[in-house]
């Protein structure tokens, strides 16, 4: 099965480089990584992604389901493709119908490359709605409307909050475009910028029908030595939503669930997380991880936030991760 990446990274030499470029609509075939001679035309490349996508429930209606996978940083496009056929090979083995495409922006390879990669996500950042969900949801149809949702991790969040803010300020043409789901997992954004109202995120707000935030207190890449190391506020990956987030807002506490995850006692990393862990293990664990995998599952297919078989709901309201 064919996997579909909309990249922003230039070209040299006839290889993707950690520079922004020009979009190119990658249909990359399977086992190998993406690569500049995959690309299609962007109309083409929609075409099968909305074919892809759609399909019926078992009342026989139309139905259309498009996740966009967006990165965090110091990846190369062999860890873009690895963790999104990962993700995608979870999620059918759940019953997922539709389809998964990546948005890789030009994030380097490199451990001490966090601050250029976050210039260059800003960077990229428009492309994915004005490229991507803008031009999906400007080719809807009556038959077959496509539900889009948007899953970032780590800096991830940060491309997604920018392409919102981003599309707005351009003001596009289509300015109806709008997304069901948003999710972030780890994701470095500060957490004082998700308060309703904040003019960096009310884009973000505005254009999506809830918003789900996954955050761990022993993420050790957003931990409070990293954040004053880079002049940053906490980051909602970390420490969760903030009190005043939308009501459209829900936040997942992983911290107990990874607590017991990180455990080797425990034995749940042999249940949950079969195939081990990609990078550093506090901060993408979420990958892999079946647990996670189901909740993000009942999240895209529209299940009521608090009966999620891996929440557990406390009396004050208050979300957390949980093995069903």
């Amino acid at each position: 099965m064919d996997d579909y990446v909309l990249s922003v990274r230039a070209v040299r030499n006839g290889a993707f480089v950690a520079d922004v470029g020009p979009s190119k609509f990658l249909v990359v075939p399977p086992g190998q990584s993406p690569a500049p001679s995959q690309a299609i035309t962007q109309s083409a490349w929609y075409k099968a992604v909305r074919a892809a996508a759609a399909w019926q429930n078992e009342r026989g209606e139309a139905r259309g389901d498009l996740l966009f996978v967006v990165h965090g940083y110091n990846m190369s496009v062999a860890d873009v493709i690895q963790r999104h056929r990962r993700l995608k090979e979870d999620l059918i083995a759940l019953g997922f119908k539709g389809v998964i495409a990546s948005f890789d922006w030009p994030s380097d390879d490199k451990a001490l490359a966090y601050l250029p990669d976050r210039h260059r996500a800003k960077d990229a950042a428009f492309r994915l709605v004005s490229d991507g969900i803008a031009y999906l949801s400007a080719e809807q149809t009556p038959s077959c409307r496509i539900n889009i949702h948007v899953f970032g991790h780590s800096t991830g969040a940060y491309v997604i909050r920018e392409a919102f803010d981003d599309a707005d300020d351009n003001e596009l043409p289509n300015m109806s475009w709008t997304v069901s789901q948003v999710l972030f997992a780890a994701g470095d954004v500060s957490a004082l910028s998700m308060v309703a109202g904040d003019g960096k995120s009310e884009s973000l707000y505005r254009h999506c029908i809830r918003l789900t935030n996954y955050a761990s207190r022993y993420d050790q890449a957003l931990d409070l030595s990293n954040v004053k190391r880079l002049g940053v506020s906490p980051r909602v990956g970390r420490i969760g939503l903030p009190g005043d987030a939308p009501q459209q807002a829900v936040n997942v506490d992983c911290t107990a669930y990874y607590e017991k995850l990180a455990d080797p006692a425990s034995g749940i990393a042999a249940q949950d997380s079969p195939n081990g862990f990609m990078g550093i293990q506090s901060h993408s664990w979420y990958f892999g991880n079946l647990t996670f995998t189901r909740d993000l599952f009942g999240v895209v297919i529209g299940e009521e936030r608090t009966v999620i078989p891996t929440r557990a709901v406390a009396p004050d309201g208050r979300v957390a991760l949980k093995k069903p």
